[in-house]
């Protein structure tokens, strides 16, 4: 990477206005909001519509769920204003390419990656998502999708150019992302338990720290 190309940050699981403000004053580019009930990053769409509609201009306002079905998506995208669609769960890329049809939004498809062979799975979505998070596919017995503070094994994508727009993810801190950008060459990364000093309460000094150390 050259040394004049910012890493553009996302930081997820945002909960309240005083962790969007923070995110915003720190530099992120993308504000995620979690709708995932077994996450403590959970939020609700009354919530999630106050949070949204005070983004400063600039912020992009992402939506993570899980293996959503149209009903909920339809809900969330009327009441909550939003810049992108974060699908997380398994969808395949049939279905992410029929949620972009009908919300006509971006799509992210996060994708788990533990070895050479997730890399293919990642590879069918390039045709469908608009990006892709290149996250750390959590463990079997693991509650939630991602937000675990797990990396992977970075060596795995290093060096590697993909055709669409991608995100790195999974285990991402103040002290580990810049290594994690040195070897990856990511141009975006993504960081959710990274800046909480507890499961799902943000802490504005480690947002700074995250985004200073990504740039």
């Amino acid at each position: 990477m050259r040394m004049d190309q910012k890493t553009t940050v996302k930081i997820c699981g945002l909960r309240t206005r005083a962790d969007l403000d923070a995110a915003a004053a720190a530099g992120a580019a993308y504000a995620g909001f979690v709708f995932f009930e077994k996450s403590p990053r959970h939020l609700s769409l009354e919530a999630a519509r106050e949070l949204a509609v005070a983004a400063p201009p600039g912020l992009a306002k992402v939506a993570l769920t899980v293996d959503a079905d149209n009903g909920f998506l339809d809900a969330l995208t009327d009441q909550v204003p939003l810049d992108m669609l974060q699908l997380h769960g398994a969808e395949t890329p049939g279905r992410v390419e029929e949620v972009k049809a009908r919300y006509g939004l971006p799509v992210m498809k996060a994708v788990g990656v533990a070895d050479t062979a997730d890399l293919a799975l990642l590879e069918r979505y390039f045709g469908a998502a608009d990006q892709i998070l290149v996250d750390a596919k959590p463990p079997r017995e693991a509650p939630l999708p991602g937000g675990n503070g797990l990396s992977f094994d970075w060596r795995l994508i290093a060096g590697r150019r993909w055709p669409v727009p991608w995100m790195l993810a999974g285990g991402l801190t103040p002290d580990n992302v810049g290594e994690a950008i040195a070897m990856t060459a990511a141009r975006q990364v993504d960081v959710s338990s990274g800046v909480e000093s507890a499961p799902g309460q943000k802490d504005a000094e480690l947002m700074r720290a995250f985004v200073s150390a990504a740039g």
